[in-house]
């Protein structure tokens, strides 16, 4: 028996042991609507499949009728003859197997191609929520591993199941027309080789299921402690050495693992070798003693030996379809349960378009809860055992806001009540249970989501960057802008001169999440992509909140210039941004509490007065920040109200 035939019978036996599940048929049908673009190679598949299967049945009849021919005195064309005909077998086997590998491959490639561009297209439309509360391992793992591990099984599965039935067919078919009594002890003989399969399969599987846990942990515990922030926290804490020995257990495990397969695999091949000998020596004993008392022609014997080795394989690798079906079907429910999650955001069929020009934005009557768990996620994404099942609590209670256009609203209030919560479904991260967000008389919900994103800019705490350059970077806002607009929006964003300084300029890498650069100027390079995109509503929830007093000087300055003439919704904890806003509202435990100009709600002596008067004067009366008295020139510029 071949080393390849063993093999693949182990490989087929390695399969976890398969539940007994029905085949789902909503499964199958969704499996073969993402296979049916693929028809044609998939005939063409398995039309090559099962020529090769032939042509291997092929080669041993016509060795049989060689030893005859020489046996019997033939002539030598005879002998020739029969020599080019399994030299012509051989060349259309190695031709056949060529474009059965091609096909395979086509077909295996393009089952990838299309599972990951449906996740990922899907995974894009997801809300915020989806985000917040997946496990992005185990969300990249559906991408990957569940998809790979689909396109396999399937490929494997399909090729199998043809080829080995086929084979398989034709071997007992040829053998039992040669001789039906060698025929049924050699399939006596199987359970010697299905049994130890079997059992070297489950430890085999075991193994490899462990290494793989252990691999994958090291492959989270590496991308953790190799981003910039997990590297930073490693060495702040000075945890090196037992993040190295907690490291090592895992790979010294995998490495005895590794040992301990290599040689149960060499035990197995020693085994399966052995039993195939075992069969090998029933047909030349039998079959020799049949020859010799003119039972059997020479070359019989010699075919039914070559056959043999052609049968176990099969018969072992069919035992073991349908753990091949199971395994291309947990693959593919795997991927289709992400495809399953509907997003909550959809877009309109029939889009309104939003008027051009400066426009005003409107909050009316707006209530809101975030999304439970089972609307948003699955509990393997987020690596627990079951969802929360909690009911969220509403965190907006019918605020209602308006904000006329080329106008600035600052939003002020404690941590918790609701400022970033409102300013998230001004662009549509999330979109309202009550009530309406309007964007120049337009309804956000009715809004293409392309109008929508040309309007609205918004710009976080934490801006993020890509590990890409600073030119990719800017461009991701408008990938058609020319270096001319990068460089006026690096001007007004107050970094031309950083960026013209740096060896590579515009190709300088910002590192992963932008870490290459210092908190205030990745904020501008956020600033700078914002500017890029030329929004006409500008939302700044808390930009400078992380921010020393130089960095944030600077990235003011390009704020001021991000908010000239722009319809401006700002998160606020500074006075001087304040101070500038045409209207203040003071968010409270979801509602707005209070609304006017600072000198107004100064003088109410409310809500944004008592927050006034904690930032300032630490809650006593006549200082420069109580009311009715303002800061004096030169005052500090880490001056907040309403921290959040």
């Amino acid at each position: 028996m071949s080393e390849f035939s063993m093999w693949s019978a182990l490989e087929s036996a390695m399969q976890p042991a398969a539940p007994r599940r029905a085949l789902r048929r909503d499964t199958l049908r969704r499996i073969g609507a993402f296979a049916r673009p693929h028809r044609r190679t998939i005939v063409s598949f398995l039309t090559l499949a099962t020529g090769s299967a032939v042509l291997g049945v092929a080669g041993p009849v016509l060795a049989g009728r060689a030893v005859d021919a020489i046996v019997a005195g033939r002539t030598t064309s005879t002998v020739v003859a029969i020599a080019v005909a399994f030299a012509a077998v051989a060349v259309l086997d190695t031709g056949l197997g060529l474009l059965e590998r091609l096909q395979s491959a086509r077909l295996g490639e393009d089952l990838i191609l299309d599972l990951r561009r449906a996740v990922y297209s899907h995974v894009q439309r997801m809300p915020v929520a989806f985000f917040t509360r997946t496990h992005t391992g185990a969300l990249v793992s559906r991408l990957n591993n569940d998809v790979i591990g689909a396109q396999r099984a399937f490929t494997s599965a399909l090729s199998g199941v043809v080829t080995n039935g086929i084979a398989l067919v034709l071997t007992v078919a040829v053998m039992a027309r040669l001789s039906w009594l060698i025929t049924v002890l050699a399939l006596v003989l199987l359970p010697l080789f299905v049994i130890p399969a079997r059992r070297a399969g489950r430890t085999f599987g075991a193994l490899e299921r462990e290494a793989a846990e252990h691999n994958a942990t090291m492959t989270s515990q590496m991308t953790e402690r190799f981003s910039a922030p997990g590297a930073t926290l490693v060495k702040l804490f000075g945890r090196p050495g037992q993040e190295a020995e907690e490291f090592g257990r895992r790979a010294s495990r995998v490495r005895d693992i590794g040992v301990r397969s290599a040689v149960a695999m060499e035990v197995f091949f020693r085994a399966l070798t052995l039993v195939s000998g075992l069969a090998q020596a029933l047909i030349y004993g039998l079959g020799g003693s049949l020859a010799l008392r003119g039972r059997l022609e020479p070359g019989t014997v010699v075919t039914l030996a070559l056959l043999l080795t052609r049968l176990y394989g099969p018969l072992t690798a069919l035992a073991s379809a349908r753990l091949d079906v199971v395994s291309a079907m947990v693959s593919f429910e795997r991927v289709f349960e992400v495809l399953d999650i509907e997003p909550l955001i959809a877009e309109p069929a029939a889009p309104l378009a939003i008027p051009s020009g400066p426009v005003s934005v409107e909050l009316d009557g707006v209530r809101f809860s975030y999304p439970s768990a089972e609307r948003v996620s699955l509990a393997s994404l987020e690596e627990v055992t079951r969802l929360d099942d909690r009911v969220p609590e509403e965190v907006l209670h019918g605020v209602s806001l308006r904000v006329e256009a080329g106008a600035m609203v600052a939003l002020v209030g404690s941590s918790g009540a609701g400022k970033s919560t409102l300013a998230s479904l001004v662009p549509r991260l999330y979109d309202v249970d009550a009530g309406a967000v309007r964007i120049g008389g337009v309804d956000v919900r009715d809004a293409a989501f392309e109008d929508l994103r040309a309007t609205v800019g918004v710009v976080t705490q934490d801006g993020h960057l890509f590990h890409d350059t600073i030119r990719a970077n800017l461009r991701y806002a408008r990938p058609e802008a020319g270096d001319e607009e990068l460089w006026a929006a690096l001007r007004s964003a107050r970094l031309a001169e950083l960026v013209s300084g740096l060896p590579d300029g515009l190709d300088t890498v910002v590192g992963e999440r932008g870490y290459r650069f210092s908190g205030g100027e990745r904020q501008r390079l956020t600033i700078a992509r914002l500017l890029l995109a030329r929004p006409r509503v500008v939302i700044l929830d808390e930009a400078t909140a992380h921010l020393d007093s130089s960095s944030e000087a600077a990235v003011q300055q390009a704020l001021t210039a991000a908010l000239a003439g722009r319809t401006s919704l700002v998160i606020a904890h500074r006075l001087s941004t304040i101070r500038r806003a045409d209207l203040i509202a003071v968010l409270e435990a979801g509602e707005v509490v209070e609304l006017g100009t600072h000198e107004e709600l100064i003088g109410r002596g409310g809500r944004y007065a008592e927050l006034h008067r904690t930032q300032f004067d630490g809650g006593s009366t006549g200082s420069p920040g109580s009311p009715g008295h303002e800061p004096p020139a030169g005052a500090p510029t880490d001056e907040r109200i309403g921290a959040a």
